[in-house]
């Protein structure tokens, strides 16, 4: 079954461990690609702000993480080629390569520079996750403070959002507050996303969507990426496929099976996980299939709903 996976952090690790892309050891590597169905996968630029003593130097960070990616993008010509507009993907499939497509995670990495978005457009982001765990210059995080939690996108957020629709980037809203959701929905004219984000009726987390987000997504054409991290699937921590595939049948019974994508996290997280790699996506596909999910639900949700939006947007 070929698969989109919306979310991983392997560039962000593999700068700092030095291993390459090609052949690592981590959840995600060119040669597991290449032995899996894998087709595309997003790469996330992840940055920490509080490991850097100024919001420039973590811009400087990420230029660097970019460099990287496109060095190992370069490097694996033969295999695989970054994605700038749908058609790249497309061409890449027709091709039989596998496809990268660049993220940010954590748009604070902006500041108070605006302009710096046209930038991250030049360097080849096409999604950005508005926040990650703390507040920035766009936004607040998800929170179990209420007060943080029901805040909305800053003025700055607002507009960075509006320019992404311009300039064809996918918004997503993982991590962000609920108040943050709900501008993004009220500012967006097309799809937008939640790479990697759960149902927060089957696992009560903050991390995780209400149902009521679901439908919106929903309503809106875009989609969520099954997280594979275990605190977002159950409470025992299990990291387990049939947690997963609870949260997929709520979803579909909610929201609709058009709303359902992939967003591992892989190479994001440690504990637990009985989908270990991207050579065992294929676990998911079986236990979907046992849990009566027709070959077309599968689908849409290994693929397909993923390129609609990927189609719509970029």
């Amino acid at each position: 079954m070929p698969i989109i996976d919306l979310h991983c952090d392997t560039i962000s690790v593999l700068l700092e461990s030095g291993e390459p892309l090609r052949s690592s050891d981590r959840n995600v590597s060119i040669e597991k690609m290449r032995s899996s169905d894998v087709f595309c996968q997003f790469f996330a630029m992840f940055i920490r702000l509080t490991d850097f003593k100024s919001v420039d130097a973590a811009y400087e960070y990420l230029k660097k993480m970019q460099s990287h990616y496109l060095r190992e993008m370069e490097q694996n010509r033969e295999y695989i080629r970054p994605v700038l507009c749908a058609s790249d993907l497309h061409q890449n499939r027709e091709e039989k390569k596998l496809s990268g497509i660049l993220t940010v995670e954590e748009g604070g990495v902006i500041g108070d520079s605006p302009e710096r978005l046209e930038e991250l457009h030049d360097m080849g982001v096409r999604l950005i996750t508005l926040t990650w765990n703390y507040e920035n210059s766009l936004g607040y995080p998800n929170s179990d403070d209420p007060a943080v939690m029901g805040a909305g996108l800053k003025p700055l957020g607002k507009q960075i959002v509006e320019r992404m629709n311009e300039l064809h980037m996918l918004v997503d809203v993982s991590h962000l507050s609920d108040g943050g959701f709900w501008d993004v929905m009220k500012l967006t004219r097309g799809p937008f996303v939640a790479s990697h984000s759960n149902a927060r009726t089957v696992r009560d987390f903050r991390r995780n969507l209400t149902d009521e987000m679901l439908r919106a997504l929903a309503d809106r054409g875009g989609v969520t990426g099954i997280n594979f991290y275990h605190k977002f699937l159950g409470e025992d921590g299990q990291g387990s496929i049939a947690d997963m595939v609870r949260h997929i049948e709520h979803i579909r019974k909610v929201a609709g099976i058009d709303v359902i994508a992939l967003g591992s996290d892989f190479d994001g997280f440690s504990g637990p996980c009985e989908v270990r790699d991207c050579t065992q996506f294929y676990k998911l596909t079986d236990a979907l299939t046992a849990a009566g999910f027709t070959d077309e639900e599968i689908e849409k949700i290994c693929w397909k709903n993923a390129l609609r939006v990927i189609d719509s947007v970029l």
